[in-house]
């Protein structure tokens, strides 16, 4: 049993790391209000009002009334198969809302981008949310910035975990990865699957390209119902995407050029 003096080491402790993460999520929190203020595009949420009071944090977003991406490919929440051209159409806002941030003359970094942060409105348009670990990008000729490493495990860049080193490069990898689990419907990464299948993109990069192995990755649930140059052009951009350079990685309007052309193939050719 805890004695009265153990127990109030414990409690102290709590007290601690609830101030700690309180100052945390309060400073992610003033980010984002900060970024949502300077931002107007159709593809990304609108925060609508902010509060912190008494040590309770409280954003208030405008109502998705699909949920996020993650809802529908990862965890089917909502009980309906995203078609591929609703798929599409999702990836192509995605790449439309990160093109507006990253040609301002202040450029932002997401450094977060994930199925879950890509929220879906009624006609299933998307919009890019959460800004708490964003960045304004590199200015005055820099090439990156440093900082501490934060984000979500599976979406980070390669370079950015091991140096720290921050640039636009970093949200293009994100991106190949969400093309890459809404292709296949698995996610990221996930103990569940045979151990050289956890990690989805070291698993799934080698087939990319080999249109047979390709086709046994892509979510079951589309059945055959999508067009195959489509679905092979996706497997080629999610390729570039992920590349392990920064520098071999195509930026984001190559990246909008390429999904603008998948969306208009529409003939399925088995």
């Amino acid at each position: 049993p805890f004695s009265f003096k153990t127990f109030f080491f414990i409690v102290i402790n709590l007290s601690i790391y609830k101030d700690i993460w309180f100052q945390l999520f309060n400073g992610c929190a003033q980010t984002e209000v900060n970024l949502s203020s300077e931002l107007n595009h159709p593809n990304i949420s609108k925060i609508l009002g902010y509060c912190s009071e008494d040590m309770e944090l409280l954003l208030v977003y405008e109502f998705m009334h699909k949920g996020s991406l993650e809802n529908h490919i990862l965890t089917q929440r909502f009980g309906e198969t995203l078609s591929w051209s609703t798929r599409v159409q999702i990836m192509l806002g995605t790449a439309k809302g990160i093109a507006y941030l990253h040609s301002r003359e202040n450029p932002i970094i997401i450094r977060d981008l994930k199925t879950s942060n890509i929220l879906l409105d009624q006609d299933f348009n998307a919009r890019i949310a959460d800004f708490g670990l964003a960045r304004h990008g590199p200015v005055d000729g820099k090439t990156h910035l440093i900082t501490q490493v934060m984000g979500t495990y599976g979406y980070t860049a390669p370079e950015y975990v091991e140096t720290g080193y921050l640039n636009g490069k970093n949200d293009i990898y994100a991106f190949g990865v969400v093309l890459l689990e809404t292709l296949t419907g698995l996610r990221v990464f996930d103990k569940t699957r045979p151990k050289n299948e956890q990690d989805l993109v070291q698993w799934a990069r080698p087939m990319l390209p080999k249109k047979k192995k390709l086709m046994s990755i892509v979510d079951p649930s589309l059945g055959d119902d999508y067009p195959l140059e489509a679905v092979c052009q996706c497997g080629k951009l999610i390729l570039k995407c992920t590349q392990a350079e920064p520098k071999d990685r195509p930026s984001i309007d190559l990246v909008l050029q390429r999904i603008e052309r998948i969306s208009c193939i529409k003939t399925k050719l088995f």
